[in-house]
């Protein structure tokens, strides 16, 4: 399941899940040494060892799908670089179960996105449309509340799209939302649309989106498929021209997509962060620290290539980490 569908769906059911469960999650469900690729020798880069992290346990969770868990193995060579003892949790099912454990304590770091905080766990219904903003006020709420930490916020957004083939958004020179609204206008038989299920019917996304920008097109123009298959369709031109992405999906680069920009800023926003339990941030204070230069390299089109390895390439993800860790100089 992806990320969206557990990020911003408020249900009250999610927010009770039992310390039973959150057990089970963790005893169950961490990546196992052959899914993940196996520990992966970290030397000495930019990241130095730590005097108070030297020895200390940290354990390190993850949610269930590709870019978390590649956050996870990125935040255990990190600390493993600076001397910590790391417990590998990542792979938690279900957002809420992951969030639970930091809170409880069972688990000491994981990454968070800050539209999935405002709205799921601190229950705004109504996102902050600027980035900056968005996280300033999720990281104080967060913290008067719960005793989260945050670390420095990735320049990624992991949110909703549009997308349409390279060569087709050169040919029609299509830019923006706008640009597909007014190409939809004057091109309706060519303004086809592949869209997953949940999207389809949500606020934030085709009946809203229509809205904003003004989109009007025949029911027949729009195809409701599964999330995979929107990429492969839309790459493929035949149902549709113009598909539903999240814009941190290694199958945008795969296939040569090009996301239009929300250049009216609809969709909610979702920049990841290192998120610490409070406890665990007061004793080792220098965790935000370690990881922030690390986080303020990780862009959408990074975080793509490294979801691109994972997903599409096959390659362990411990391995993708440590690569990546490598090429920017944070370990040798």
């Amino acid at each position: 399941m992806h990320a969206r569908k557990l990020r911003t769906r408020k249900s009250g059911a999610r927010m009770v899940a039992g310390a039973a469960l959150i057990a089970l999650a963790l005893a169950g469900c961490s990546v196992t040494t052959e899914d993940s690729g196996g520990d992966v020798a970290v030397g000495s880069g930019s990241i130095k060892k730590d005097d108070a992290l030297v020895g200390q346990a940290v354990v390190v969770g993850s949610k269930d799908f590709t870019e978390n868990i590649v956050f996870g193995h990125i935040t255990m060579v990190a600390l493993k670089a600076a001397g910590a003892n790391v417990t590998d949790r990542t792979n938690i099912k279900g957002s809420v179960n992951v969030r639970k454990a930091l809170l409880a304590g069972d688990v000491d770091v994981y990454w968070e996105y800050t539209g999935t905080t405002w709205i799921t766990y601190l229950n705004h219904t109504d996102p902050i449309p600027d980035s900056r903003q968005q996280y300033d006020a999720v990281v104080k709420e967060d913290k008067e509340k719960n005793k989260v930490v945050w670390g420095t916020m990735a320049p990624a957004n992991n949110t909703y799209a549009m997308a349409v083939r390279e060569e087709k958004a050169k040919e029609w020179d299509l830019n923006t939302l706008t640009d597909l609204a007014a190409f939809a206008k004057n091109n309706p038989a060519e303004a086809t649309f592949c869209l997953e299920s949940e999207f389809a019917g949500r606020n934030d996304g085709w009946p809203g989106i229509t809205k904003v920008y003004d989109i009007n097109v025949p029911a027949s123009n729009v195809k409701i498929v599964d999330t995979g298959v929107v990429y492969t369709e839309t790459k493929k031109g035949e149902s549709c021209n113009f598909g539903e992405v999240f814009t941190t999906d290694g199958r945008i680069s795969n296939l040569n997509l090009r996301v239009l920009e929300d250049d009216r800023k609809f969709f909610p926003i979702y920049n990841p962060a290192l998120t610490i339990n409070g406890a665990t941030a007061t004793k080792y204070p220098s965790l935000t620290t370690i990881l922030d230069p690390i986080t303020a390299k990780l862009d959408d089109e990074t975080i793509r290539k490294l979801n691109e390895r994972v997903d599409v390439k096959g390659e362990p993800v411990a391995q993708v980490a440590a690569d990546w860790m490598k090429e920017q100089g944070f370990i040798a």
